[in-house]
């Protein structure tokens, strides 16, 4: 068993970048639930037992550097895999009557909160992280029928980009990391403004249920 008892840096820094290049990568795959302990015990992907002992409010985030045998060439790097998140569109309330809008998005915030789902909003989008199945998720959107109000899912590493770290740290407990939205994005994680972004606009337009939390 390996005792890992701080970090010693990450992934993305210019010295990690250098040593990663020739090394073999051994990955601690997390979801975004395990990276908020700083107490946890896991096996690597390649089969090395883990203790991580980290200090009070220390939390592991996508990239970081755990171990590093320069003997042997591996590196063991944690990685954070953020849960999809479900994207309200209320831009087809832009324009509508006054009282129409606030009665939506009162009874948007109302359904919501009844679920006990946390939310961030963004310029006409609420992004709600994935907290029970999707497609239980998605009925409770249907289920209220409203009307000019589109939703759809996208990865979470493709919404940290547009989310202040406070604002990542709501909706992934602090597991968001952008490094982690360009390497499972597999490029440039702005691209889901484009192919998740335009697909909002595809879907039914059923309902949903932000609000301004």
């Amino acid at each position: 068993m390996v005792i890992i008892e701080k970090v010693l840096g990450n992934i993305s820094d210019e010295r990690w970048k250098g040593i990663a290049a020739g090394a073999r990568l051994d990955e601690l795959r997390l979801n975004q639930w395990d990276a908020q302990k700083n107490r946890l015990r896991k096996m690597s992907e390649g089969g090395t037992e883990l203790a991580i002992s980290l200090d009070r409010n220390s939390f592991l985030h996508d990239g970081d550097v755990l171990s590093w045998d320069a003997a042997t060439r591996v590196l063991v790097v944690a990685r954070v895999m953020l849960s999809e998140v479900l994207v309200i569109d209320l831009s087809e309330l832009s324009g509508r009557d006054p009282e129409q809008m606030a009665r939506t998005c009162f009874e948007l915030g109302h359904a919501l909160g009844n679920q006990h789902w946390p939310a961030v909003v963004k310029d006409h989008r609420v992004f709600v992280p994935l907290t029970v199945d999707r497609k239980v998720m998605a009925s409770v959107m249907r289920t209220h029928g409203f009307k000019n109000i589109s939703y759809d899912f996208a990865p979470g590493a493709f919404v940290i980009p547009y989310l202040l770290p406070h604002e990542a740290r709501r909706l992934f407990g602090g597991a968001e990391q952008q490094s982690h939205a360009r390497h499972a994005a597999g490029g440039d994680a702005a691209g889901w403004e484009t192919d998740a972004g335009a697909q909002l606009h595809d879907h039914d337009h059923s309902h949903g249920h932000g609000h301004h939390h």
